[in-house]
């Protein structure tokens, strides 16, 4: 399967360490362990954790080609604190070169030569105007590809606005269940649970499915209307900053399958309980593990 993701690399500092991330990039690097073809489209800068997250890359086998080095740019940070549950609360620090990511027509029309299966986008990297337009630009260059928007709210890096924007050039959508509260909230239209949420956003939006993420409890599917829900894994968490991610990737794995939905949803389970008992958004784990799970 092929998979183009664009948004954030940046460096998640914590009290005691560094370690690379942002949403996109640990998506794109979990679909890659999962044995996919991913593209990254980014931008670092041209400084010392730039040059350390392109090595990163390197080790991940995760290609830099649509990664650009940004001049006077610094690569992106975002400060991570985590609660004794080891959840994390994220403090971002912008500009950062990643909001200059950017393509030229050579670069989309090779995109569409290589014709992914799936374009991934988020919410953060789209708050920068130049972002979202290049988002736009993708989405019209790449029609045959199916659209996972993984909504990923950040305190103070989203409106409904913007929003309304992604839900609506999104094919399918992933968020956590306290992110389906605050659409419902942002939108003005209370549901009665978060069947009732899929079904309604789904019918409005276009979309084929919905993914609902739910911390310890597990996570619930909507796929034309068929909804299911998986219950979770108990692991000893680390931290949680990528297991989201890691669900992501692991979901467009199983879809892409063609599993039942019933066994998408527990693979998903699985590979974010996983990462979630290792420390960092892209520790080394192994399919045998998430198998094992349980």
């Amino acid at each position: 399967m092929r998979i183009a993701v664009i948004g954030e690399i940046l460096w998640d500092v914590f009290p005691d360490a560094e370690r690379l991330g942002g949403a996109p990039f640990n998506l794109a690097a979990h679909a890659r362990r999962l044995g996919h073809e991913v593209y990254l489209i980014s931008a670092v800068g041209d400084d010392e954790r730039g040059r350390a997250a392109l090595e990163r890359m390197r080790e991940l086998d995760l290609p830099a080609r649509f990664v650009r080095t940004i001049p006077g740019r610094g690569t992106g940070v975002v400060s991570v604190r985590l609660d004794p549950t080891g959840q994390p609360d994220f403090t971002i620090h912008r500009p950062a070169a990643y909001d200059f990511a950017s393509l030229d027509e050579a670069d989309l029309a090779e995109l569409g030569r290589w014709n992914p299966d799936w374009l991934c986008f988020g919410t953060l990297h789209s708050m920068h105007a130049g972002a979202r337009a290049l988002t736009r630009r993708l989405i019209e260059a790449l029609p045959g590809a199916r659209r996972l928007y993984d909504v990923n709210l950040r305190r103070q890096n989203y409106t409904a606005e913007l929003l309304g924007e992604l839900m609506t050039g999104a094919t399918a959508v992933k968020l956590n269940d306290g992110e389906a509260l605050e659409v419902q909230r942002l939108f003005g239209r209370p549901c009665r649970d978060l069947a009732e949420f899929a079904a309604e956003f789904a019918g409005q939006y276009g979309w084929e499915l919905v993914a609902i993420t739910r911390g310890a409890q597990g996570c619930a599917l909507w796929r034309r209307g068929e909804w299911v829900e998986a219950p979770g894994y108990r692991v000893e968490v680390v931290d949680a900053v990528g297991a989201g991610d890691a669900f992501a990737a692991a979901l467009l794995h199983g879809l892409g399958a063609g599993w039942p939905l019933a066994q998408v949803a527990d693979f998903a389970n699985r590979v974010g309980a996983l990462v979630a008992s290792k420390a960092g958004a892209v520790p080394d784990w192994t399919l045998d593990e998430a198998v094992s799970l349980g």
